[in-house]
């Protein structure tokens, strides 16, 4: 009876310390999820908004916005007991998506936040919203999911998860890339972000899919103690937009926190890390997102099939001759039946061969037209860009819409150029087929494959990270320092030297400009957009055209005459070299006074005019500062104007303007005043005679009757057309 009072009183005395060790830790522990959340439970900061039952963190507007904001779960969550040094675990499941209105704008992002303070909002575009720029608030821990490339904070690029402790610059960080997510979508994007007290390891997971996955993106080990102000912080999400219309939105988030034993035993959960969440807190549109192709099942190997033929031998349940002859006979029969299928296709294909030969089609484009890597179906493409949706538009090539496309076979992320439906627009979407599809350098875009299905032509090309030159140059809040600057001239002058000169046939791309001058992950340039480009045999002399292209990198001459060479080239890679030395546009609107009317300002004159008055480095980027070397400045300027030079024979190669571009080579005296450049105006009537369009319609000259030359560039008595 004794023996049974002891037990009971050690029964109960251990129910008595389990209800009060719950009770000392149930104001510790904290759930939710939106399901449960209510209007009073969340705190909205800055562009943070309700809308259709998810919360967006960032404004809808059609046009360009730099914004930020917030959203916070109203109560403090308890992350360290008081008094200890003992850190929480945590686990939050969150859906969300990233939409732009206009996909060419510059994004910003989002991230998971624990913060402590209710009240502060970060700075837009690379801060997230997190911080500001002068990092007043400290104590803060978040998880990044960063659309924009920014170099001050060390980015690797627009697409990448971080995990930033009170600083902006990620402590680790994990490509998208390589699990085929992509952020800037438009798709719904699952994430967890786990950790354990107990181990100090944080896991970040990210799929489309409803099931985590595997292997985590991030995953390492900190003390949350360290970083952490106080015993109760803040959790949320925050994002930003850099002079874009990306819209962040969450869709759906549970959160759950909780304390291990002071032993590092989790009371709750044995295994130390906090489980995911539960399937009625997860997200239930989530299974909606159609997750990524499953890989195709292994091949068994012959050594497997043989194996089981033996097995079956010697339990006797292999009767077959086959099985009899063991594997020499398997082996004998499958390269038997391999060599006859093989010389069936080979007399399948000669006989439809001859009866193809001499006929063509300008269906036929596989065979004759193009060369390429891979041919798609107009279906997968179709999928790839959801329809062709506006929403993945981003950008517009010569003849042509680009789409941002996710590969349904790969999850690759590409661009899909389509060609516009004019028969112009087919014209030179063929042209770029067939001088692209032929062309192999690291510093051009590079051509995946095509389609040429339903009336369409769709080329299929790397996606670049960064976007094109001008956008960066341009529209980004930070400013492109001076070495990917000379990098990026020196990528393009290489890919130039490449058509100009060592290809079979030489290749004139006709519209070299910032825009067409992509920017890979590590700011490497490839240059693209063929669909001006044309092909002509070396040292012959190119037809005339109407002249194409843009204002402000057009040569004089060509203007003049419609006769694209590789000179015209080095005149608009001159224009460029300008551009990125001094960060202004070849072409720029100035206001001459209040209320007047703007004046156009041609940058490849302006420059010229500063290097007459000894003033050449005025036309230093001033967003610079002093972070350039004065004599690289010097020289790139030089090749600028050396490359615009108004006479075409002055101008030199592309292959000496990657020599003095790396120092192997003097740039050339340019003199101090422009040289002007004439035409007799019998060499002009014999050039617009052998035109094959009437080019009144692009220029217009004045002339008298006594006038008998005319002058670009210097006198104003002729033609200036720089």
């Amino acid at each position: 009876m004794s023996f049974f009072s002891c037990g009971f009183c050690s029964i109960v005395a251990k129910i008595l310390l389990l209800s009060l060790f719950l009770a000392g830790n149930s104001f510790s522990e904290t759930q939710f999820d939106f399901g449960t959340l209510t209007l009073t439970s969340l705190k909205l900061l800055g562009d943070a908004h309700l809308s259709n039952g998810s919360v967006r963190l960032t404004r809808d507007l059609t046009v360009p916005n730099s914004g930020a904001g917030k959203v916070l779960y109203s109560k403090p969550v308890n992350f360290r007991r008081p008094g200890t040094r003992n850190s929480a675990s945590f686990s939050s499941f969150f859906s969300f998506s990233i939409t732009n209105l206009n996909p060419s704008s510059i994004g910003g992002g989002l991230a998971f936040v624990i913060s402590p303070d209710d009240q502060f909002i970060g700075d837009a575009g690379g801060f997230l919203g997190v911080m500001d720029r002068k990092n007043t608030l400290n104590g803060v821990v978040a998880v990044e999911f960063d659309t924009l490339m920014d170099t001050q904070f060390k980015d690797i690029n627009g697409n990448h998860v971080g995990l930033d402790l009170n600083s902006m610059i990620s402590t680790r960080v994990g490509d998208l890339e390589i699990i085929g997510v992509d952020l800037k979508s438009g798709d719904l994007v699952n994430s967890w972000v786990e950790y354990s007290g107990s181990t100090q390891m944080i896991n970040v997971y990210v799929s489309y899919s409803n099931v985590k996955p595997k292997d985590p993106i991030i995953s390492t080990a900190f003390d949350l103690n360290e970083y952490i102000l106080n015993d109760f912080m803040f959790v949320g999400f925050s994002g930003s937009t850099q002079g874009s219309t990306e819209i962040h939105s969450i869709e759906w988030w549970s959160f759950s926190s909780f304390f291990d034993d002071d032993t590092g035993y989790n009371s709750v959960f044995p295994t130390g890390r906090p489980p995911p969440p539960p399937a009625n807190l997860m997200n239930p549109t989530a299974d909606t997102v159609k997750p990524p192709p499953p890989s195709l099942a292994p091949v068994e190997s012959d050594h497997n099939d043989t194996a089981a033929i033996q097995e079956k031998e010697k339990n006797g349940k292999c009767h077959n001759q086959l099985c009899k002859d063991g594997p020499g006979a398997v082996v004998g029969v499958v390269t038997a039946g391999a060599f006859f299928l093989v010389f069936c296709a080979v007399a399948l294909i000669w006989a439809y061969s001859k009866k193809m030969k001499g006929v063509k089609t300008p269906e036929t484009l596989a065979s004759d037209v193009i060369k390429m890597p891979r041919e798609f179906t107009y279906k997968e493409l179709k999928f790839a860009t959801k329809g062709f949706d506006s929403n993945r538009v981003i950008g517009h090539g010569a003849f042509g819409t680009v789409y941002r496309g996710i590969l349904p076979a790969t999850g690759d992320i590409v661009a899909v150029k389509r060609c516009s439906h004019s028969g112009q627009g087919k014209a030179e979407f063929l042209s770029e087929l067939s001088i692209i599809g032929t062309l192999r350098h690291r510093n051009l875009v590079r051509l995946q494959g095509w389609c040429h299905e339903k009336g369409e032509i769709l080329l299929v090309y790397d996606l670049m990270a960064n976007g094109s030159l001008d956008k960066v140059l341009f529209e980004s809040r930070m400013v492109l320092p001076w070495p990917y600057r000379h990098k990026i001239l020196l990528g393009v002058a290489s890919a130039l030297a490449y058509l100009h000169q060592e290809c079979e046939n030489q290749v004139i791309h006709r519209d070299i400009k910032a825009s067409n001058i992509m920017l890979d992950e590590g700011f490497n340039a490839r240059l693209g957009d063929f669909g001006l480009a044309r092909q002509i045999e070396h040292d012959k002399s190119p037809d005339a055209t109407v002249a194409a292209g843009t204002m402000g990198y057009l040569a004089p001459e060509y203007l003049l005459t419609g006769r694209a060479t590789e000179k015209t080239d080095v005149f608009s890679f001159g224009a460029v070299v300008l551009e990125v030395a001094s960060g202004r546009r070849p072409i720029e609107k100035e206001v001459i006074g209040v209320g007047k009317v703007g004046v156009s300002s041609n940058l490849v004159e302006w420059v010229w005019s500063l290097h007459r008055e000894g003033r050449l480095m005025v036309a230093s980027d001033p967003r610079l500062g002093n972070e350039y070397h004065e004599e690289e400045m010097r020289r790139v300027l030089m090749v600028g104007l050396a490359c615009s030079h108004p006479d075409p024979m002055a101008r030199p190669t592309m292959r000496v303007v990657v020599q003095m571009l790396v120092g192997e080579a003097e740039v050339p005296i340019v003199p101090r005043t422009k040289p002007t450049l004439s035409f007799s105006t019998s060499q002009l009537l014999m050039t617009l005679q052998d035109s094959v369009t009437d080019l009144n319609e692009i220029i217009t000259i004045s002339t008298s009757s006594s006038e008998n030359s005319f002058t670009c560039g210097g006198s104003s008595h002729g033609l200036d057309l720089v």
